[in-house]
């Protein structure tokens, strides 16, 4: 299969570099390479000037085209009419040699793929699941094991956890990420995957887009483009698609927008899957929502970044509160 990577990307020139010499490295390279640069100066085209890659094509947008989905949008109109496979990276990934050879795979083992996510290997600790290591406070699935986390421990006594697997919503939302699937080298079908290490088949393109309403940062939107893509196939994640993610500062919005959009985002995504939700989902949202706010709020007294904590759950009170008169517009 012949597949274009695109990387949107802003104010990230030297995180760019490092990944684009992964890639380089890869054991199936692109057929195409689109860079998408919001950045509001020119230090990234200069270093891709002075560092040549096969296959790349850069793209300078200007403030009507910047921002996550827009750019995507903007990347996918470029996108080669031979290519069959469009994957996304975020710029601060840097990719193991395979990742491309097995994700594509996945297209070719699995005819009915629309999409296929890749996987992280740095942001958590999993262990083989035995007897010795068992333990009531970790997560066990598919006999692997990892801690789990405090937010979770809470939500587990106050029956705010649902039985669903990872990567697929539950009807109150809040269900547990990508990151509870296993590094165990195999294929999982899922409901939702990061937008940051993911692919797509070209042809979805021509029915949906990435949504408008998901501007900027974008938080969420491969949640909602995810949601959206599920009837027109099967998603996947390939956990031998292996990479690692060095989350970059550079070009993140301020905590407050961030926590508000956590929330705003959040519901929006949920309200794309579950239209109509009951009163008992209804209300397990909002309490779900209100605790993570309650536990963002007290990383203010036992975090190193009490400052970041605290505009966050600002923000997070600030959407919460604004979804009673202003609720988002959700696309049909």
């Amino acid at each position: 299969m012949t597949f274009t990577l695109i990387v949107c990307t802003y104010m990230r020139p030297k995180p760019l570099l490092d990944l684009l010499n992964s890639v380089k490295e890869q054991s199936l390279y692109p057929n195409q390479i689109i860079i998408v640069d919001g950045s509001t100066n020119d230090e990234t085209k200069y270093i891709l000037e002075q560092n040549i890659f096969e296959n790349l094509i850069y793209f300078k947008v200007d403030e009507t085209q910047r921002g996550l989905t827009k750019q995507r949008n903007f990347g996918i109109s470029k996108v080669n009419k031979v290519i069959n496979v469009v994957c996304f990276l975020d710029d601060d990934i840097i990719l193991e040699a395979n990742y491309f050879k097995n994700l594509i795979n996945t297209y070719t083992e699995n005819p009915q793929t629309v999409g296929v996510g890749g996987y992280i290997t740095n942001e958590v600790k999993w262990y083989k699941a035995n007897s010795n290591n068992t333990k009531a406070v970790q997560f066990c699935y598919d006999n692997w094991c990892r801690d789990e986390p405090s937010r979770f421990k809470i939500r587990q006594k106050l029956g705010l956890v649902a039985d669903d697997k990872p990567a697929f919503m539950p009807d109150y939302s809040h269900g547990r990420s990508v990151g509870f699937l296993p590094p165990s080298d195999k294929t999982y079908e899922v409901e939702l995957f990061m937008g940051g290490v993911s692919s797509y088949k070209k042809e979805v393109f021509e029915d949906i887009k990435f949504s408008s309403y998901f501007e900027g940062y974008g938080l969420y939107e491969d949640a909602d483009f995810c949601l959206r893509l599920s009837k027109y196939g099967k998603l996947y994640v390939n956990t031998s698609a292996k990479c690692e993610h060095y989350h970059n500062a550079l070009g993140r919005p301020n905590m407050f927008k961030y926590g508000k959009m956590v929330i705003r985002n959040g519901w929006y995504v949920w309200r794309v899957k579950y239209h109509k939700p009951d009163l008992k989902a209804r209300l397990k949202w909002n309490l779900t929502a209100l605790l993570l706010t309650l536990i963002r709020f007290s990383n203010v007294l036992n975090s190193s970044n009490k400052k970041d904590a605290f505009f966050e759950g600002i923000g997070r009170v600030y959407g919460w509160l604004s979804l009673l008169t202003n609720k988002p517009k959700i696309a049909r």
